[in-house]
C-alpha cells in the first residue's frame, strides 16, 4: 500500500488501496541442486538487469521483475464490471538450488482516469493497474481471492506462464530426486486501520493445492515487500505439504519381515528408509521462516507460528522422520 504521491505536474495520485498476487511453488526438476552460477543462468529473465544472489542465511536467487501489460476487467464478488489497464510484475526465485517459485503481483489505486492513457503512462508505474473510475476494492479483493471468470484479470496465468518457461530451461535434466506436487498461493492485501500494524485476516487451504491469504498492511507498504512475504509463506507451506505427503505415502509401523528374509548388510535399504532419505537430503535443511521478509511484515509470521503453528508442525514432522530412520537402523546394527 502506498499513499497518494505528487507528480512533477502537481498531480496528486490516488492512494493504493489494494495489492494482490499469486505464487507457484514446486520442486526443481533436476537431480542435483543448482549452484549459484547455474541459478543465475536459470533466473536471468532480462539482459539489462542482474539476478539477485545471496548465500546467507541460505543460498537464494531472485530474478529481476518482468512486466506484462494488461487491459481487461478486474474480478469482482458483486458482479461489477471494472475495466483496468496497467502492468503486472512477475519474478522467479530459487531457494538452495532446489525449490523454484514464480510469482505475479500488482497494486491498484483507489481511482483512475475515465479513459485509457498512452502506454508510456503505465510503463512508468510498473506493477500498477489503474481502474476506470472509482475502485470498489472490497468487492474486487474478494473476487480476486475467489478466482476470476474467463476474460478477467488472472495473475495466476502470468505466474504459471513464467514457471512453465523456467521448467523448460536446458539446465534442467527433468529428474527430480523425489515426487511432489506444485502448490498455488493467492493473496490480497488491503489497508490497515490508521495506527494499526499488519495482520492476517484469513489463511485458507482450499482444494486443488490452492491456498488463499487475506492481509491488512499499513499505508506505505511496498507491494514488492508484500509479495516477498507471500513467497516466503508459500515456500514453507509447500515444504510442510510435501513432507506430510511423504510420510503419508509410506507404511509406518509395519511389521518387520522374518529374520530369514531380511536383507543382508549391503543389500537394498528398507522401503521406509528409501522413501524418507530424499526428504533428509533435499528438504529438511530448507526451513528458515522470515529469512528474507521485510522487517515491517515479519510480525505476521508470529501469528502463523501461533495458529496454525507452522514451525511446531514442521519440528514434529522432522522428529517423526528421524525416529523412523533410527528405528530402521537398529536391525542393521544388530545384524552386523
Amino acid at each position: 500500500m502506498t499513499p497518494g504521491q505528487g507528480s512533477g505536474s502537481g498531480e496528486t495520485r490516488p492512494p493504493v488501496v489494494l495489492a494482490c498476487g499469486e505464487v507457484r511453488t514446486c520442486l526443481l526438476p533436476a537431480l542435483q541442486a543448482l549452484d549459484s552460477r547455474a541459478a543465475a543462468q536459470l533466473l536471468g529473465l532480462r539482459a539489462d538487469e542482474r539476478v539477485l544472489l545471496s548465500e546467507r542465511p541460505n543460498l537464494y536467487g531472485r530474478s529481476p521483475d518482468t512486466l506484462t501489460g494488461v487491459d481487461c476487467p478486474l474480478p469482482s464478488a458483486n458482479g461489477a464490471r471494472i475495466r483496468a489497464v496497467g502492468t503486472v510484475a512477475a519474478r522467479a526465485a530459487l531457494t538452495e538450488g532446489r525449490v523454484l517459485q514464480s510469482s505475479a503481483y500488482f497494486r491498484v489505486p483507489a481511482a483512475g482516469p475515465d479513459h485509457r492513457r498512452p502506454w508510456g503512462h503505465y510503463l512508468v508505474r510498473p506493477g500498477t493497474v489503474e481502474p476506470f473510475g472509482k475502485l470498489p476494492y472490497e468487492a474486487v479483493a474478494q473476487g480476486l481471492l475467489n478466482g476470476g471468470r474467463h476474460g478477467e484479470l488472472d495473475v495466476g496465468l502470468i505466474a504459471d506462464g513464467l514457471l512453465t518457461r523456467l521448467l523448460r530451461h536446458p539446465l534442467l535434466d527433468q529428474r527430480p530426486p523425489l515426487k511432489s506436487r506444485p502448490t498455488r498461493l493467492r493473496w490480497v492485501a488491503l489497508p490497515a486501520e490508521r495506527g494499526e500494524g499488519p495482520s492476517i485476516e484469513r489463511f485458507t487451504l482450499a482444494e486443488d493445492e490452492l491456498r488463499t491469504v487475506r492481509l491488512r498492511v499499513p499505508a506505505g507498504t511496498p507491494a514488492g515487500d508484500i509479495a516477498g512475504l507471500c513467497d516466503d509463506l508459500a515456500l514453507h507451506d509447500w515444504l510442510l505439504t510435501t513432507v506430510v505427503r511423504i510420510l503419508d505415502g509410506i507404511r509406518l509401523g509395519a511389521a518387520e519381515p522374518p529374520a530369514r528374509v531380511r536383507p543382508r548388510a549391503g543389500e537394498d535399504r528398507p522401503a521406509v528408509v528409501a522413501a524418507l532419505r530424499p526428504a533428509v537430503d533435499h528438504l529438511l535443511h530448507l526451513w528458515m521462516p522470515r529469512a528474507r521478509v521485510a522487517h515491517g511484515l515479519a510480525p505476521l509470521w508470529e501469528a502463523l507460528e501461533d495458529r496454525p503453528g507452522f514451525t511446531r508442525q514442521w519440528r514434529t514432522l522432522v522428529q517423526r522422520i528421524r525416529d523412523q530412520l533410527a528405528l530402521h537402523a537398529i536391525p542393521h546394527r544388530e545384524a552386523s
